[in-house]
This record gives structure tokens, C-alpha cells and sequence, in this order.
């Protein structure tokens, strides 16, 4: 073995509980997948192995032991503090980084850190396995590497089977996944992830999964349901999260995952993400809530018919209203995914995102400016709308609303939706559908003291709070 002891480096430090509940999943599959050709693998996560956070700490562990560096590299987030992260290692080891951002920003990367050595672009498994292999650069597919003062990109890498891919080997992890807050954990509920499949059948013209940033689509796959039932069961967390673009894509298999789930007696709690359409299988949908799922993440995108159209969603508003309806009936807490920014779209069309959202149900929504990534369908149609515009990263405005804009109606739509009676709603659910605890929810209602502080005032500004308060616990508040 050229490697005898690699270190697999997740370089994001963060305080907020919601940034620490999963673990680096991406990176895992990564180590695991070159676990059998070097003599040792160490996974870091500096979220939570805080004597590592202190960069001359890590830099001695390194030194001492370690002869190769892998390190994730996969949101804007941090990226300054991750630059001078990776500017700090050793020159003699070699440094590999992959990742989301790493394959968007190969050259960004390069320039900003002249120590890294090779940037793994798309999916890193079978590429690792050949770094750590010793073969030689120039016949790996999926590389970009420094070579005499020149950086050299290698041909894609066709994207691997998903039924190839070793599951993450998680007794790598030096640590258990669950709820923190300035390095102190608040609850003994552990989460993880688990992935059942890779892709999706949708044409969703907005979809960052569709098209990935190396312009290959990824036909759906799915591993069988016996080996995700088997990884279920291998791992100790109470809540896992199943990181498919689609849970639900083949609803006979998800049912057999369900069946046995349930012959297993398999007691955890599940969070998928999925569509509407799921509310066409009752029966599904009833081995669900008896298997232990708890929320679904329902990508929704509008109100709008017209704005559904372009995004190509395949479904319109009575339609949206008509299977929330159905979904509305299992004790299932239902979280919605919203764009906003979208082409055409007025502030007061963006703002009824929050009143559609309380008029069909749900329970919780997130949202998000439109983006278009390289290979978007949707990149073209911006470039050639006058008035409209790409930032380098993707980021999408418009003469009419500015970055600016765009940031103050996102606070509209948040303070519109979530209220101390709507936070509060969520948590007797929570807590009624058997998601969280009461000792799980309060956790989370103390690491967010800041959001509810903003939020009472609102509400006592508005003079609303008293209503609040009474509309819950009665006349007699």
C-alpha cells in the first residue's frame, strides 16, 4: 500500500443545531470506498471534534501520522475559513479535495490554494479507490491535477451503478450525530442518513439534481430493498433521512421497504423526500406511518400555474390543493420546498407563498432564490430575458429586485409564516405524531432563542401575541 494512514477531513465548523444533526454522508461513502487499499483510514468532522478545530492542532496531527489529505470541500459557506483551512497544510502531504463546490469551482480552488494537489470532480468512489491505488494521474478518470505548473483535467467519470457503491462504513465516525448547540448536546436523539437510490425520472427544468455540474444526467437507480432494510437496521441512530431526490419513485418498493421495516420490527423514525403524487397510494402511505415515517419533504416550488409550467413541475395548483388534502390525514407532518425570484414573478406573487402554504396545510416550509447551475435548461432562458441576470454562482435577479430585495422579501415570507403560534402548532405535532419527544422539542425551541425573540416581537409590535397565546391554550391565557 502506497497510503498508510489517510485522514478524511469534513472542514465546516458551525454552531447552529440544525448544520450537526446528520453526518457528512458523502464523505463516508468516499473513505469507504478506499478503505481497503490504505493502511488506515481517520474521518474528522471539526463540527464536533473540537480539539482538531484549532488549525495548529490538526496540522501536528497530521504531521505525525498522517500521509495523505482528503478533505470535502462542499458549500459557499465558511469558504474563507476553508481556503485558509487547506492553505495551512502541510506541503509535504499530499491534498486531494472533492466535493460539491470543489467540482464547481476547480479553478476558483486551484488559484485560492496553491497546496492543493488534485480536485476530484462528481461522484469521488471509484476515483479515490484509484488515487489511493497509485495509478497514475494521467489515466484516472474524473481528476484535475497540477502537473509542471499547469493544471490538467482528465475526462469526466461515467457515473458509476448506485448498487456498486459500498454503504458508509460508520464505525469510522468518532462521533454520534444529535442535536448541539455551542458544543453542548441537548438531546441523546441520534440521526442519521441513508441512501436508497441515486437520481430521478423528473425533468424539473430548475432541478440541480437533473443535470449535475459536470453536465451528466443521472438516470434513476435504486438499490434493492432488502439492503437498504439491512442498512437500516446496522445503524444505532433513532431518526434517519433518506438522502434520495425521491423516496417514493417505485411505490412498490418503498411499500416492501415499509412490509419489512415492519416484519422486523424495526423501531425508528424516517424523513423522505418525495412528490405530491404520493398521495395517490393510500396503501403506501398507510405502511408508511405504521413503519415510522414522520415528515415528508415535498417539493412544491409555487403557487402559480403559469411559473409550474415553466419549471416544468407536472402538476398545477388544484392539483397541489387537492393532494395535500389527502396527505393532510396521516399523522405524517408535511414540510414544503418553495423558489422564489422565479422569471416574472411580482413580490406580492412571492409573498402568497406564505398564505398558500397555511391554506393547504403544511406544516413547515423552506425557500429558496432561483439558481441555475451550468447545464441548466433554465440558464439559456435568463440569459436571453432582458432585465434578468446570473451571478458567477448561479444566483438569479432582475433590474426590478435587487440581491437586496430579494433577501427582504425572503424575511417577509418567513416572519409571515412562522409565528410563536405556528412554531408552537409544530411542536405539539411533533410531539402528538410520536416525531420528537417533549423533551426533544423543548431542546430544539432552547437552541433557537434568537428566532423566537425576533419572533415575540413581532408579534407584540403587531399587537398579536396575546391573540396567540389565546388561540392556543384558550380565553382563560
Amino acid at each position: 500500500m502506497k497510503y498508510k494512514h489517510a485522514l478524511f477531513l469534513y472542514p465546516y465548523i458551525e454552531n447552529s443545531v440544525g448544520m450537526c444533526l446528520f453526518p457528512p454522508t458523502g464523505l463516508e461513502y468516499v473513505a469507504t470506498s478506499a478503505k481497503d487499499h490504505v493502511g488506515k483510514i481517520t474521518v474528522v468532522d471539526l463540527r464536533y471534534d473540537k480539539i482538531l478545530c484549532d488549525t495548529g492542532k490538526l496540522v501536528d496531527f497530521i504531521r505525525k501520522d498522517i500521509d495523505l489529505i482528503c478533505v470535502s470541500v462542499s458549500w459557499n459557506r465558511q469558504v474563507e475559513e476553508v481556503y485558509g483551512l487547506l492553505n495551512s497544510m502541510p506541503d509535504e502531504i499530499p491534498l486531494v479535495v472533492g466535493g460539491y463546490k470543489a467540482t464547481e469551482d476547480v479553478e476558483e480552488i486551484f488559484k485560492r490554494c496553491p497546496k492543493v494537489d488534485i480536485i476530484v470532480r462528481g461522484e469521488g468512489e471509484e476515483t479515490i479507490r484509484e488515487i489511493v491505488k497509485d495509478v497514475p494521474l494521467e489515466k484516472i478518470l474524473g481528476v484535475s491535477y497540477r502537473s509542471a505548473g499547469v493544471i490538467i483535467h482528465n475526462k469526466n467519470r461515467p457515473l458509476p451503478d448506485v448498487n456498486t457503491i459500498t454503504p458508509p462504513d460508520r464505525s469510522l465516525r468518532r462521533c454520534e450525530y444529535s442535536m448541539m448547540s455551542n458544543d453542548i448536546r441537548l438531546s441523546t436523539v441520534t440521526f442519521d442518513t441513508i441512501l436508497g437510490s441515486r437520481g430521478c425520472p423528473f425533468n424539473c427544468k430548475f432541478c440541480t439534481f437533473n443535470l449535475n455540474l459536470l453536465g451528466q444526467k443521472r438516470n434513476y437507480a435504486s438499490r434493492s430493498a432488502e439492503s437498504v432494510v439491512d442498512e437500516i437496521e446496522s445503524t444505532s441512530a433513532d431518526i434517519i433521512l433518506f438522502s434520495d431526490d425521491n423516496f417514493f419513485t417505485e411505490p412498490k418498493r418503498a411499500e416492501k421497504i415499509c412490509d419489512l421495516i415492519i416484519e422486523r420490527k424495526i423501531k425508528k423514525r424516517y424523513v423522505a423526500q418525495t412528490r405530491i403524487d404520493l398521495a395517490e397510494y393510500p396503501e403506501l402511505l398507510n405502511k408508511a406511518v405504521k413503519a415510522g415515517f414522520k415528515m415528508l419533504l415535498l417539493g412544491i416550488e409555487s403557487p402559480h400555474d403559469r411559473i409550474l409550467t415553466a419549471l416544468n413541475k407536472g402538476f398545477d395548483q388544484a392539483t397541489i390543493r387537492k393532494r395535500l388534502a389527502v396527505l393532510r390525514k396521516y399523522p405524517i407532518l408535511c414540510h414544503g420546498y418553495f423558489i422564489y425570484g422565479n422569471i416574472g414573478e411580482t413580490e406580492e406573487e412571492m409573498l402568497y407563498i406564505s398564505k398558500f402554504s397555511k391554506e393547504i396545510g403544511l406544516d413547515s416550509i423552506a425557500f429558496s432564490k432561483l439558481r441555475v447551475d451550468k447545464y441548466s435548461p433554465l440558464k439559456e432562458i435568463v440569459a436571453n430575458t432582458p432585465g434578468y441576470h446570473l451571478t458567477s454562482r448561479g444566483e438569479v435577479y432582475s433590474d426590478k429586485y435587487s440581491h437586496s430585495d430579494l433577501k427582504k422579501i425572503h424575511r417577509k415570507l418567513r416572519y409571515s409564516f412562522y409565528t410563536p403560534l405556528s412554531i408552537l402548532k409544530i411542536a405539539l405535532k411533533m410531539v402528538r405524531g410520536g416525531f420528537f419527544t417533549f423533551r426533544e422539542v423543548m431542546a430544539l425551541v432552547v437552541v433557537s432563542p434568537l428566532l423566537l425573540k425576533r419572533l415575540i416581537a413581532k408579534e407584540i409590535k403587531e399587537k398579536r401575541l396575546g391573540r396567540s397565546i389565546r388561540h392556543v391554550f384558550g380565553d382563560n391565557a
